[in-house]
Parts: C-alpha cells; structure tokens; sequence
C-alpha cells in the first residue's frame, strides 16, 4: 500500500484507494467498458478478475473496447464466465476466439486507427460507460501515467465519465516521460497531426484526466501475460534476406534514401525475425513508426542500427520484456508511445512514407490478402492495424510462408477465402520461395510473377493450371476467374485436409 501512495502524487486520490471487488461495483449490466492494452501490454489485470468472479455468480455481460489484443485476464477470463456480448476492435485470446466462432460473443473487426473516432462520435452503441485503465502513477493534477501502451486509452478516457486506474506497481515508474499523448479536436474543428519525423513530440507525457472522472484506484501487482516468439527459423532467415535485397535495389534506383524510410511492422514472430535480420544488415540510422516494439527492434538498438522508434505497445517476449527493463535508461530516449489513433494515423503513415511490413493467411494469385480468417469463415485475430499501414504506406510488404500445416495447404490460392486488402493495397509480396514485385502490373501479370516467385513448387504446377484455363475459358478478361473452380482448393482441404489434388 505504502508503495501505491506514493504513485498517486495527489493527497485527496488517496482516499479513493480501493480492493477491485468494490471498484466493479460499478459496472452494470450492458455497459460499454474502454480497458487499456495493445497485445499483452498495459491492460488491467486486478479489475477484469474481480469483474469476471462477478459474473459468475450474477451472469451478465459487457461489451469490451480496448485497443487491440490484451492479456488472459481480460479477454480470457471474461469469455470464460461468458461475460462479453460484444468486442472489439481485436483479439488473439483463445477462449474468446472460440466463443466468437462459436457466436457466443459478436466480434466486430475494426481497423485500430478508426476505433477512438468510432468509440467517440457514439457510432458503436453509446459512449464509454467505464474507462479501466492500467497506469504506473497519478500526477499531483491527477492525469494518468500509463505504463507498456497507450493504445486507445487518452480516448476512452476523454470519452468517459467514470475512470478506474489500475495502478500496477510490477512496472516500473521509470516508464513516466516515454509516452506522447496527442488527441485529435472534435471534428470539425481538427487539425493537421504536426509530425514530420518519427522522433517529434507533440503531446503531453501522461493521459489527461483530471481528480473528477476517477472514482476508484486499484492496486495490481500481476505482470503483463507475454509471449514466446518462435524461433528464428531458415524460412525466415529466407524472407528476410529477400527484404534486404529488394530494399538495397530500390536504393540502387534512387527509390529509397541509405538508411531507408520508417519502418513499421505487423505483430508476430515472422514480423519481428523480419525486423531482428536488418541487425545483420548494412543499414544505419534506421527509424520505426509502428504499433508495436517487439525483440526485433531492442536488437537493431542494441547493434546501433536503430535511432529512434516510434510505436503505440511493447510487445516483447519474456526474455525480452526483462532486457528492455534492464536497460529502460537507454532504451527510453529512442522509443516513445503514442495513442494509436496516432501511431496508425494514415495522414502521418503517408507524410513519413511508411515502409510497411505485414503479414498474411493467404494471398491469392491476382494480390489480394487474407489476413484475418481460416478457410473464409473462421476468424483468426483480426485485421489490426495492417490495413492502416497497407493502404497508406510508401512501399507495402506482406510476408508468408508458402505452405501450411506440413504443405497440406499453399499459402498462394486461386482466390483468397477472405479478402482484407485488395490487390490495389499491396506492392510487394515475399515468402521463402522469392520476391514478387507487383507494382504497375495487370491483374494476369501480377499471377504469373506471384506463381514464380512465391508459390511453393508442389503447387506451381496446378496454379498455372488454374490460371491458363481461366484465361481461356473467360476469354482473356482482365481478372480471369473460374466462379466454379475459385475456392475449390479450400473445399479440398476441409473435406479431405490438404490442398493436393
């Protein structure tokens, strides 16, 4: 307790001070709740527990906003108690994954930089009833000091009456001074976002809130819930050398500047082993403008190729949560956090001329990306911010392997099950196999060039096929399509569990 009184700076918060049982004494049943957090990072812990034993003994249910993916004592615990009727804008817990493609829980899959605008203007059911929100301290004013994200938290609590922090005092209050928090003005009234480069400041170092919207304070002392990354493996090691050959060609053009343009990359472990091969690389004075900073980004630091990384999350592995504490001093003059509203905001994505880098389920042979669903209906995470980037980046990325599940499943499809950027977002897709550069062709280019480079060689053979008889049976059209024959390779694996004829 000693240690939570001196974190809240302000005398009169202190008496606010409270267990979380009697802080989700004020949820109610049906209320729109805004929690931080953005993929294991900064979301609340204590407050969820207390909320989901509530639920189990009263049964009902919340509706969940946060910022994208948050920990198993959010999302997890509270689709176990079937205590979410609604969520969004992303999610990568299994329990709640299930309960979504079960239709236990309605999942709403929303681009992360049009949440806040969307939670704001009421265009999702009402504003946001109760705003949880994990911090490190409260100042003397009573502004939050968030801790491992931002994410939508400066929003839901600018949007909200009633706030609880979660104070958690596993992070350390050396955190205070590495967060940018920007809010837009009320439309239509808003002006331009004044960044130009990846390091520039705008915004205040804590979420505003002041002594009147907090009605609880929550001790937490529960760690954030990361991850393992996989392990750097040859596939990988492929993708990445294929990256940096291209980029060197497009220097070699007078396309890209020596030390690039700032990098933004997707979440996950072939994301962050993509990111984590540029230390191997001649490339210097790298910047970042992503949503999250992963291992990959603490290496690049760590070998003086990164200057300066710009992100909304840390979300590192275990190994790595431990190496950025150890080295927080350094490590918080070149990361800072924004809102993600910022961090994934399109005006600023195209000034810096963002090379993005994402990854996907499936493309198909004409350049559209999966990224979200397994054989079309089931949803996998969601589209997060990749979208954000894809559309608005200078150069776009999207890595995959070419197989699955042992080759019983190309990654490179006649027609993706699901479509969650369409061939005019993507300029460049890569996987083990090679490079397919598509920018400026036809639809019936873009398949021959996609075939060569990327598919896998057991599946090249029955693309082409696809392709040859579908030119021939439309008559040449611009994007030949076989409508019988389109998702045929998905039927074959669900009815038999692989792709191979």
């Amino acid at each position: 307790m000693t240690d939570i009184q001196g974190r809240v700076r302000n005398k009169a918060l202190r008496s606010k001070i409270a267990t979380a049982a009697e802080a989700v004494s004020i949820i109610k049943p049906g209320m729109n709740i805004g929690a931080s957090g953005f993929t294991f990072a900064g979301y609340p812990k204590a407050v969820p527990l207390a909320l989901a034993e509530r639920i189990r003994q009263e049964k009902f249910q919340i509706n969940l906003w946060t910022g994208a993916s948050v920990g198993p004592e959010l999302d997890g615990i509270l689709a176990e108690v079937n205590g979410i009727a609604r969520r969004m804008p992303y999610q990568t817990d299994d329990r709640l994954r299930k309960s979504i493609n079960s239709g236990k829980v309605a999942y709403s899959d929303v681009h992360l930089s049009h949440m806040a605008q969307m939670a704001g203007y009421g265009f999702l059911g009402g504003k946001v009833d109760v705003a949880i929100i994990e911090a490190c301290a409260i100042t003397e004013e009573g502004h939050i000091i968030p801790t491992t994200s931002v994410g939508n938290s400066a929003s839901y609590v600018q949007n909200a009456d009633t706030v609880i922090v979660e104070i958690n005092t596993t992070q350390p209050a050396e955190l205070e001074g590495m967060h940018d928090v920007f809010l837009h003005q009320l439309l239509p009234k808003r002006q331009p976002i004044p960044i130009v480069k990846a390091n520039d400041r705008i915004g205040t170092t804590y979420i505003p809130c002041g002594l009147d919207k907090i009605v609880y304070i929550v001790p937490c002392d529960i760690p954030d819930a990361v991850r393992e990354l996989a392990a750097v493996n040859e596939n990988c090691r492929a993708m990445t050398a294929h990256l940096i050959e291209f980029l060197k060609f497009e220097i070699r053009a007078g396309r890209l500047p020596p030390n690039l343009l700032p990098l933004q990359s997707g979440v996950g472990s072939v994301a962050n082993a993509v990111i984590a091969g540029l230390a191997d690389s001649d490339f210097e004075d790298l910047t970042v403008y992503t949503e999250v900073i992963q291992d990959g980004m603490f290496d690049l630091i760590d070998a003086g190729k990164l200057t300066f990384a710009s992100g909304t999350s840390l979300t590192p592995s275990p190994a790595g949560i431990k190496h950025f504490y150890a080295n927080l001093p350094n490590y918080r003059q070149k990361i800072i956090f924004r809102p993600q509203e910022i961090s994934n905001s399109p005006e600023v994505i195209r000034r810096l001329g963002v090379i993005a880098m994402n990854t996907a389920i499936e493309f198909d042979i004409y350049g559209h990306v999966n990224s979200t669903h397994i054989a079309g209906s089931k949803i996998m995470n969601g589209i997060g911010g990749s979208g954000d980037f894809a559309r608005n980046a200078y150069l776009t990325f999207f890595f995959t392997n070419s197989v699955a599940k042992d080759g019983k499943i190309s990654s490179v499809v006649p027609m993706c099950s699901h479509i969650d950027h369409t061939e005019h977002d993507v300029d460049v897709f890569i996987t083990e196999r090679g490079v397919a550069d598509v920018r400026g062709l036809s639809p019936r280019e873009r398949a021959r060039v996609i075939i060569d480079r990327c598919a896998h060689p057991d599946y090249q053979p029955l693309l082409l096929d696809y392709l040859v008889r579908a030119e021939k049976i439309t008559n040449q059209a611009h994007t030949p399509v076989l409508l019988d024959e389109a998702l045929s390779w998905h039927s074959r694996y669900v009815s038999s569990g692989s792709m191979k004829v």
